[in-house]
């Protein structure tokens, strides 16, 4: 195996173990945990055709709750656990833009499609209702107009709407190695 390929393979277990060993635990107020909704998530980008690099943002948009040390439901605690900006950052390691940018910007799209869509707050689970106000709440205008102008904007939507579909305890499970492909050629 090239150097490359090493590291490639390291990123891959690095990530499946994180998956494997600290998304077990409940997730927020859902009825699936973080696991399921990872795996819905990347489930459900594949299934709207999306890039490969959405796919893989869909899967790991979360990961920021479970490298960070504040527990598993921060929120209510009052916390604001930043995990989009954690995540983000985390995921530079072995990702680029296409992968981390939607990842940083999906709390900020949760907040951009309830001003910006009346019917989308009713679609929140309850977890997501709770962190919206720790969050910025819904986006004045001219928040929603910087938002805009972001790259990587639309994806970020794409992938906050993913989001909600996928806290299904009933929904898609497949398994989290089922995505080693787009994770692999993804990785910078």
């Amino acid at each position: 195996m090239t150097s490359s390929n090493l590291d490639k393979q390291h990123a891959l277990d690095e990530l499946t173990a994180i998956y494997d060993g600290r998304a077990t635990g409940q997730y927020g107020l859902t009825l699936v945990n973080q696991r399921a909704h990872a795996v819905q998530s990347g489930h459900h980008a594949r299934a709207q055709g999306l890039s490969a690099a959405v796919v893989v943002a869909a899967l790991l948009h979360d990961i920021g709750h479970m490298v960070h040390e504040l527990g598993e439901h921060p929120a209510a605690l009052g916390i604001d656990d930043r995990h989009e900006d954690i995540g983000a950052d985390w995921l530079k390691r072995y990702y680029g833009p296409d992968v981390t940018e939607p990842i940083r910007l999906h709390v900020a799209a949760k907040r951009y499609l309830c001003s910006a869509e009346p019917d989308y707050f009713a679609k929140l689970s309850e977890d997501s209702i709770e962190s919206l106000e720790l969050q910025g709440g819904y986006m004045t205008d001219a928040e929603a107009s910087a938002f805009r102008q972001a790259p990587h904007w639309e994806a970020a939507v794409a992938l906050r709407r993913i989001d909600e579909l996928a806290k299904d305890p009933n929904g898609p499970m497949p398994r989290f190695d089922e995505f080693a492909d787009e994770i692999l050629q993804t990785l910078s």
